[in-house]
């Protein structure tokens, strides 16, 4: 028989060697923050979903993200800067608020450069206009975008029909705080007003705003339809984002890890297009179910005559990367 003695030492052995083993696995095992400003209900969240998933997959589930939505971790503007510092893992930000970083990717939110969803959807699966995207951001220091995501296509909203450019001049319109934003929506005669997206509903509902604009999934997430209840569908601009990491977690990954991430990057530019704007149909059904006006009869020509020309003359000022970025686009068939 086996002495108490020696069964205790075997008893003991074992817990050791299962402690050790279980403190291996943890200390491979890690979870990064994801942060991003809209709801999880939106494509934001479909990305993240999507990025998520494949890196669990290809890690055997020793990587994995933790979801910020709905700006826990602050607005845009802000997590772009926590990014660069290392405060935040992941981000997604949006192309008009990446700009303040890379001022020429202010050409992917220029208006009607994309002719319709198909167009947008084709073009973002370009892979020279992927590099030549991915070329704007060499120079940002503390970050790095991984892939182009995109909710979609902009569109304007208010209390009252935009059916033509002439019924926003004059008004006051929410935008985001960019050149390419301002240029434009001062060219429609309209009058530009700078504010958080967090401001936007009271902003309707009190009249410092007259119209906001954003995706169909975006106002409907954010229930922006109870202060702004006719939706125009004016598709003047793509909603179109990137996926960030920052270089404090790039640069701690081993070369397996790195291809890890940039696969499940890949994964997200590869799905969650289509999967965006499936959502912003569905979306578009749900908010017709519940009351709200959609104005699909939008006269679009009068905003595209005006928009072509300021479209050539930013982006000669946001420089050559963001001219050779437009004239790609524009090939796409």
């Amino acid at each position: 028989m086996i002495s108490l003695r020696k069964m205790a030492l075997t008893t003991v052995a074992v817990l050791a060697a299962h402690t050790v083993a279980f403190s291996g696995a943890y200390a491979q095992n890690k979870t990064f923050s994801f942060g991003y400003d809209q709801p999880k209900t939106t494509g934001y969240g479909l990305a993240a979903d999507i990025f998520d998933a494949k890196l669990k997959e290809l890690s055997g589930g020793t990587m994995s993200i933790n979801q910020f939505p709905a700006a826990q971790l602050g607005q845009e503007p802000v997590m772009l800067q926590k990014v660069r510092s290392g405060d935040i893992d992941f981000i997604i930000s949006s192309s008009a608020n990446a700009s303040t970083l890379a001022p020429a990717s202010g050409v992917m939110s220029l208006h009607y450069i994309f002719r319709d969803e198909n167009h947008l959807k084709k073009a973002l699966a370009d892979k020279d206009v992927n590099a030549a995207v991915k070329d704007i951001f060499t120079e940002v220091t503390g970050a790095r975008i991984l892939a182009i995501e995109t909710l979609g296509l902009r569109n304007m909203y208010s209390k009252f029909n935009i059916e033509k450019v002439g019924d926003i001049a004059g008004k006051k319109i929410r935008v985001q705080a960019t050149k390419t934003e301002d240029t434009h929506f001062t060219a429609y005669k309209a009058q530009v007003v700078h504010m958080p997206f967090g401001e936007v509903y009271t902003s309707l509902q009190t009249g410092v705003s007259d119209v906001a604009e954003n995706g169909v999934n975006v106002y409907m997430s954010n229930k922006h339809y109870e202060v702004a209840p006719v939706l125009s569908m004016t598709e003047h601009e793509a909603n179109n984002g990137f996926i960030w990491v920052s270089d404090k977690v790039w640069n701690s990954l081993n070369d397996k890890e790195k291809g890890w991430v940039t696969a499940a990057a890949q994964e997200v530019a590869d799905k969650q297009p289509a999967a965006s704007l499936k959502l912003e149909k569905e979306s578009a059904e749900k908010l017709k179910k519940m009351g709200v006006r959609i104005v699909e009869n939008v006269n679009k020509k009068g905003f595209m005559d005006i928009a072509k020309p300021v479209q050539d003359s930013i982006a000669a000022e946001l420089g050559p990367k963001a001219v050779k970025v437009l004239e790609l686009i524009r090939k796409v068939n």
